[in-house]
């Protein structure tokens, strides 16, 4: 009878093994897809610097972590985007500081007019103490894991169909902006009315006369083929596009540590790398929306910086602008 029972013990501690050896292979062999997010068109240099973000993150885990690209909005809104994550989807999304003000009121300040005036300067805003507070506060409270929001889209101008120089030429003139409240009241502070709109809605929002203009930048400007139904590029520069991918943690956490890792440290590297594309792109999308008929307007940008102060005010902004340019020597 021992000798039974010690033959059955045996048989149960061997196959118990074996289940521990199967599913530890099982892990090693599992494969993540993360399905990335954004508004922007296949044309924008930005789309290819997140194809290449997928590329090295594939050779760097063997394959393991594969992240496709979904441009156009093709997966929804970004605010339907971002619900998706926080629920633990496998998505990330491309947003802004704006959005993420939904969840952390002061990081839209990184969204602000004439917060920063290069790309350097929104990188060094991104590095400072305040903001990683932010970037904590969004996993801890909110389900919201920031791969890396050094992503630059570069400066945003108005794109209207008569010329702007001073804020006072856009009385009236509805103009069409994210819903986010930091770019409401900026787009209010600087003259114009604010009409909340989906961005891929822009061309049909003009043509419909439902809306009159819209800021943007200009590779999204000429991927949406705005200069079909817009005569002017009024370079305001008023806001510093940075951009940063988030997923929702639960998501994030089923990833073994040391593709948490890689995720994070090639989003950083691409996002980088991508902001010299596009800075050297804007120049030539600008060109090319010349060539089809667009006037260049040289805006009076000073007057639109004292103008922009209005939002600091309203927004209880100003203290903490003051916070940061010290933060990073400005």
């Amino acid at each position: 009878m021992k000798k039974v029972v010690s033959l059955l013990t045996a048989v149960i501690v061997s196959m118990g093994l074996l289940s521990a050896c199967g599913s530890k292979a099982s892990e090693e062999d599992k494969i993540y897809t993360l399905k990335m997010s954004t508004q922007l068109n296949e044309t924008s240099p930005m789309v290819d610097g997140f194809k290449l973000w997928a590329e090295s993150v594939k050779e760097k885990t063997d394959g393991k972590v594969i992240i496709e690209v979904y441009p156009s909005a093709q997966l929804g809104s970004d605010e339907d985007v971002i619900e998706q994550a926080i629920q633990g989807v496998n998505v990330a999304v491309l947003t802004d500081g704006g959005r993420m003000a939904n969840y952390v009121k002061d990081i839209g300040i990184i969204g602000m007019p004439y917060i920063a005036d290069s790309y350097e300067d929104l990188k060094a805003i991104t590095e400072t103490e305040t903001f990683g507070a932010w970037e904590k506060e969004l996993s801890d409270e909110n389900n919201i894991r920031v791969l890396a929001f050094n992503w630059y889209d570069g400066p945003r101008h108005f794109l209207t169909n008569t010329p702007v120089v001073t804020p006072a030429d856009l009385s009236g003139v509805r103009v069409r902006t994210p819903g986010a409240p930091v770019w409401s009241e900026s787009v209010k502070a600087m003259g114009a009315t604010p009409i909340a709109m989906g961005w891929t809605e822009t061309y049909n929002g003009v043509q419909s006369k439902a809306i009159d203009g819209a800021e943007a930048q200009h590779t999204a400007t000429y991927g949406q083929r705005l200069y079909e139904v817009l005569t002017h590029i009024n370079k305001t520069s008023h806001f510093q596009l940075a951009n940063g991918i988030i997923v929702g943690e639960k998501w994030f956490d089923t990833l073994p540590e040391e593709y948490q890792t890689i995720l994070i440290e090639e989003c950083k590297i691409a996002a980088a790398d991508n902001a010299v594309v596009v800075s050297e792109a804007a120049d030539e999308f600008e060109a090319m929306m010349v060539e089809e008929g667009m006037t260049v307007v040289e805006s009076d940008k000073e007057a639109f910086k004292e103008a922009a102060e209005a939002a600091y005010e309203i927004l209880e902004f100003k203290e903490l602008r003051d916070k940061i340019f010290e933060e990073i020597g400005k």
